[in-house]
C-alpha cells in the first residue's frame, strides 16, 4: 500500500507540473482556460472568481458553471491534475480567447509547455540530487577508490537474482559461507563474478546493503546462463558516492539529462526495430518505485527526474492525442497554409486516444507476466 500511495504521489506531481505549463503559458497569450483542477474528475468542489460581485464563488460538484473566468477545483480521482483550454478541441474557433483562434504560433507554445515543464522539473531535480549525493560508476582499475563498491545495475526479471530479492540499487558487501573470500568485502566486480561461477548450481548467501539495512540474501546460481543474462542475472557497476556543490551541481546536471535522453534514445530505437524487452508501463513503473522507496529519497528523487524526462519525452513524440500529435498538426497547418480540417483532426486524436490505451492495457498485461504480482506489492 506505501508502494502504492508513493506512485500516486510520484504521478501527481508529474502530470500536475505538466498541466500547470500548459495553464500559464495559455493564460500569458490570451486563451481562457476554463478550469485547472488537482486530481481528475468528478468533482468534489472549486471555486470561481465572480466579476459582479468581486468576490470568489464555491462550487459544489460536477455542477456546469458558465464564467469568464477559470475554476480552480479539487477532484475526487487523486492523480496529479488537468486544464481544460477553451477551443482545445478546435470549437469557438471564433472566440478572441479561444485557442482555435490564436496563431501557429501561439498553439505551438501552449502544446510544448507542457514538455517544457518536465524537463524544468527533471533538470530542478537532480541538482537536488547531486547536492545530496550520487552514486557513479568508476572503472575496475579504481576500485581501491576510497568509498568505492559493487552495485546492482539491473536485475533481469524471474532470474536467480529476481527469485533471491536483490534490486536495483542494492550494495554488494560478501558472500556468507566458509568459502576463503567471504572472510572480507569483496574488491571488485571480477572477484564477485569469480565467486558465483565457482557456486553454479549451488545455494549461496549474499549480504547486501539496501538503504539503512544490512541483508542476506540466499539464491542459486544458475549452471548455464541465458546469452547475455550471467548466473545470477545482475548487471552490475563498481560505483562511488560523490556530493556536488550548488554551482557544481547547476553545471552537471545537463550532462546527467543527456545520458539519460541518450538511453531513452536507444530504448526508443529498440522499440521501433521490434527488440523492446526494456520497455515498460504503469506495473513496472510502481516496480521500480518499491525498489527507489526501499533505497531511500534520494532514488526516490532520481526516478522522479527519470519518469519526468520520461513523459517529456513520450508526450513529444508525433503521436495523436499527446502533446507532440498536436504539434503535428501546427506544424502541417504552417506547411499547407491552412489549417487541417477541424473535424478530421478530431477524429485522429480519438483514434489515437484509443490505440494508447489499448497499447496501455498490453503493457499491464506484460509487465504482470514480466514482474509477477509479487514484484509490485
Amino acid at each position: 500500500m506505501l508502494t502504492f500511495i508513493i506512485f500516486i504521489i510520484i504521478l501527481g506531481i508529474l502530470i500536475f507540473v505538466h498541466e500547470f505549463g500548459h495553464f500559464i503559458v495559455a493564460r500569458r497569450n490570451g486563451v481562457k482556460a476554463e478550469e485547472f483542477g488537482f486530481g481528475f474528475p468528478p468533482r468534489a468542489i472549486g471555486m470561481v472568481y465572480v466579476d459582479k460581485t468581486k468576490k470568489w464563488k464555491i462550487i459544489k460538484g460536477n455542477k456546469e458553471v458558465e464564467s469568464n473566468n477559470t475554476i480552480y477545483s479539487l477532484n475526487w480521482v487523486p492523480f496529479g491534475g488537468f486544464v481544460r483550454i477553451k477551443g482545445e478541441g478546435g470549437d469557438h474557433s471564433k472566440d478572441a480567447d479561444s485557442l482555435a483562434s490564436k496563431s501557429a504560433w501561439i498553439r505551438f507554445k501552449v502544446f510544448v509547455a507542457g514538455v517544457t515543464m518536465n524537463f524544468i522539473l527533471a533538470w530542478l531535480l537532480l541538482i537536488v540530487l547531486l547536492i545530496m549525493g550520487v552514486n557513479q560508476e568508476i572503472g575496475q582499475e579504481d576500485a581501491s577508490v576510497t568509498g568505492a563498491k559493487i552495485q546492482v545495475a539491473a536485475v533481469v526479471p524471474k532470474s536467480p537474482a529476481y527469485e533471491m530479492d536483490l534490486r536495483e540499487g542494492d550494495t554488494l558487501l560478501k558472500c556468507v559461507g566458509s568459502d576463503a573470500r567471504c572472510e572480507q568485502n569483496f574488491s571488485n566486480i571480477s572477484e564477485l563474478q569469480s565467486f558465483i561461477a565457482d557456486h553454479k548450481g549451488q545455494q549461496i548467501t549474499l549480504e547486501i546493503s539496501r538503504g539503512d539495512k544490512v541483508l542476506d540474501l540466499i539464491g542459486t546460481p544458475r549452471t548455464v546462463a541465458p546469452q547475455g543474462e550471467g548466473l545470477l542475472g545482475i548487471e552490475m557497476a563498481q560505483t562511488k558516492f560523490v556530493r556536488y556543490s550548488l554551482w557544481a551541481a547547476i553545471k552537471q546536471s545537463p550532462i546527467y539529462m543527456w545520458n539519460i535522453l541518450v538511453m531513452m534514445g536507444m530504448v526508443l530505437r529498440d522499440l521501433f526495430t521490434g527488440n523492446a524487452k526494456d520497455i515498460g508501463g504503469p506495473v513496472a513503473v510502481i516496480h521500480f518505485t518499491k525498489q527507489a522507496a526501499a533505497l531511500g529519497l534520494s532514488s526516490l528523487i532520481q526516478l522522479t527526474a527519470l519518469l519526468s524526462l520520461n513523459l517529456a519525452i513520450v508526450n513529444f513524440l508525433p503521436i495523436p492525442a499527446l502533446d507532440g500529435g498536436h504539434i503535428l498538426f501546427v506544424i502541417i497547418e504552417k506547411i499547407k497554409g491552412s489549417p487541417v480540417n477541424r473535424n478530421v483532426e478530431n477524429w485522429i486524436h480519438t483514434a489515437g486516444f484509443f490505440l494508447l490505451m489499448a497499447l496501455m492495457v498490453y503493457m499491464i498485461i506484460h509487465d504482470i507476466s514480466r514482474y509477477g504480482l509479487g514484484g509490485i506489492f
